[in-house]
């Protein structure tokens, strides 16, 4: 394989990440529904304690467990972030 392969692999690959943050959006959006019925805060540092140890335990690399970190905190901010917008627009 030559380097636009690997691009056009990598391309798929972005697409597919897309997908699946979408994918974890319209299950956050679901979540949040049920914290507003149960009057439970957007942020459960308990439950974010448990994705990165879940993250941690099954990393196989080649990023290392702080790298996956770090990505993951991103990715839970964005979802607090879509959690919050959803429940002020239901308000």
């Amino acid at each position: 394989m030559d380097i636009s392969d690997w691009r056009k692999r990598i391309d798929e690959i972005d697409g597919q990440l897309a997908e699946l943050l979408s994918e974890r959006s319209r299950c956050v959006i679901e979540i949040g529904k049920i914290k507003r019925q149960q009057q439970l805060p957007v942020y459960d540092p308990q439950r974010e304690k448990e994705i990165f140890e879940r993250l941690a335990r099954n990393n196989r690399g080649p990023l290392e467990n702080e790298a996956l970190r770090r990505l993951f905190e991103r990715i839970l901010d964005e979802s607090r972030r879509v959690e919050r917008v959803v429940l002020e627009e239901q308000s």
